[in-house]
């Protein structure tokens, strides 16, 4: 069995879809115990604060994308957002965000490396902020997001230092830039764990055509 500390220690060195399931399935009970009140993590409060900046009313329906226990929910909570789906493919981190009683419409279990189905899309904004990196979701997950916005929607989310050190995942984004799918509105990088002294990128797109 994983052990129940220092996950953070080896979260990006895993590769088989299975492994990483069951991990983050027993990473999920003490997760935010170690990112938060350990490491001080900030990326969900810097995604939610640009998809507000973004314009994206208050009232419409956003998708988290990798919603894990809750976080990034409780973030754009903050930010005034209402109505709020989650997605996630560890049913015990989803477990963890159901007892944050109100904050999300609809929890449903969802692999990012696949085509998504989301509860009720389209929707005018979505966020995944913390989940594509190595050993987690696919920079694929971006074309993902895109799928599942209204045209003219944004979709906010994050590349830690791990991922940036892979020029696949900027090329990536490149390359839905250059296709026309979308257009960038803001990058910025700025802490992620500071505990780990982990920066972090965090981008906003806005969907251009379906």
């Amino acid at each position: 069995m994983t052990p129940k500390t220092g996950f953070l220690d080896n979260v990006y060195d895993l590769s088989a879809p299975g492994a990483t399931e069951t991990f983050y399935g027993d990473w999920a009970a003490t997760y935010e115990q170690e990112v938060v009140a350990q490491n001080g993590y900030v990326t969900p409060g810097r995604c939610a604060a640009v998809l507000a900046e973004a314009g994206v009313d208050p009232s419409a329906a956003i998708l988290d994308m990798g919603c894990g226990t809750g976080l990034a929910g409780l973030a754009l909570r903050n930010q005034g957002f209402k109505t709020i789906d989650g997605l996630d493919f560890s049913a015990e981190m989803l477990a963890e965000a159901a007892k944050k009683d109100g904050l999300y419409r609809h929890l449903a279990t969802a692999d990012l490396s696949e085509p998504i189905t989301p509860p009720e899309a389209p929707y005018h904004g979505a966020v995944a902020a913390g989940v594509i990196n190595p050993g987690h979701a696919p920079v694929s997950a971006l074309k993902r997001g895109l799928d599942v916005l209204e045209p003219d929607g944004v979709l906010v989310f994050s590349l830690n230092d791990k991922a940036l050190k892979d020029p696949h995942y900027e090329a990536y984004l490149d390359e839905l830039l250059q296709s026309g799918a979308c257009t960038l509105f803001h990058k910025a990088y700025g802490d992620h764990l500071p505990g780990q002294n982990m920066g972090a990128f965090v981008y906003g797109l806005r969907k251009t055509r379906a």
